[in-house]
């Protein structure tokens, strides 16, 4: 189902979605700065804010991501930054920002921040572009790193999940001898004896794009510890959240647990007959109530309502 917003006509790629106060907030990707919607209601009517971050020289703003420790509210985002694109950190006193006093945290590509904070301490999960050691396959992969305070990483990042199936490949690359993998968005959280670690694979821009997960039963809450393993139907690819009848493109979420439920916080698009091969910009947030138990995930998705 897709959620409301007050402005129509308007996108919101890679939501992430973060609970303050009573009152919901949702970040999302855009090209000048993260841009926020606020609401009382989940599933009420979002307003559209506006830029609520302020960062020098930088543009491109992917996939933010917010945690608020003690007082301050810390908002992870990749941008673009003198031809790179680095994660970058900035901070705010106020969940509608500006966050400002950013800086990169690593000198190559980073994006698609999931920052956890544990009684062992801080780690983040983010996509990086590399080559796999264990099966050779180019293109995103899922680490993790541990980090000293919000702004220092120790900067030994641990590689936590890998591309395996065909489905994962990103389809434009893989044209012309072109050979490209892409895994990303993590989204991790705890349910009992079960840590779930959700992510992203395949094309944003087409109907490849899904969801999967992984799993590992431990209560170990230092996170570098924890193995996951893939969820597969005996091996084979069994995405979670895929195209439907009624939505493609599904994918990049974030997860909310709200009154006693889990709900998934996603993108994708409408699906509409069109004969052009340029990508247009469509994706949308949307929702679905997820079911969870004894390190399984169901989805229960529908048109027009939970």
């Amino acid at each position: 189902m897709k959620l409301k917003f007050a402005i129509e006509n308007k996108n919101q790629p890679d939501p992430f979605i973060f609970e303050d106060n009573g009152k919901f907030y949702l970040y999302v990707t855009a090209l000048d700065g993260v841009e926020a919607y606020v609401s009382d209601d989940l599933f009420g009517t979002w307003e559209y804010v506006g830029i609520v971050t302020d960062f020098d020289n930088c543009s491109e703003f992917w996939a933010p991501a917010v945690i608020k420790i003690e007082d301050t509210y810390y908002m992870y985002v990749g941008c673009l930054q003198d031809g790179k694109r680095p994660m970058h950190v900035a901070r705010a006193n106020s969940p509608l920002g500006p966050f400002t006093n950013e800086k990169a945290l690593y000198n190559y590509f980073a994006i698609d921040a999931d920052m956890i904070q544990t009684d062992k301490g801080l780690f983040l999960f983010y996509a990086n572009a590399r080559r796999n050691e264990r099966n050779g396959l180019p293109g995103t992969h899922v680490f993790i790193d541990r980090f000293i305070d919000p702004y220092t990483p120790e900067n030994d990042p641990k590689e936590v999940l890998v591309p395996e199936f065909d489905e994962e490949k990103y389809t434009p690359g893989c044209v012309d001898g072109k050979l490209w993998y892409t895994l990303e968005g993590p989204c991790w959280f705890q349910e009992g004896q079960w840590q779930y670690l959700m992510y992203s694979a395949g094309c944003y821009q087409d109907d490849t794009y899904h969801i999967g997960y992984a799993v590992a039963k431990t209560t170990d809450t230092d996170l570098k510890n924890v193995t996951f393993e893939k969820v597969t139907n005996n091996g084979a690819f069994a995405p979670l959240i895929i195209k439907n009848e009624f939505e493609e493109g599904t994918g990049h979420h974030s997860i909310i647990r709200y009154k006693g439920e889990y709900y998934a916080i996603y993108h994708g698009r409408d699906y509409i007959a069109s004969t052009s091969t340029e990508y247009e910009e469509r994706r949308t947030a949307r929702v679905c109530k997820l079911t969870v138990s004894d390190g399984k995930i169901t989805a229960e998705r529908f048109e027009d309502h939970l």
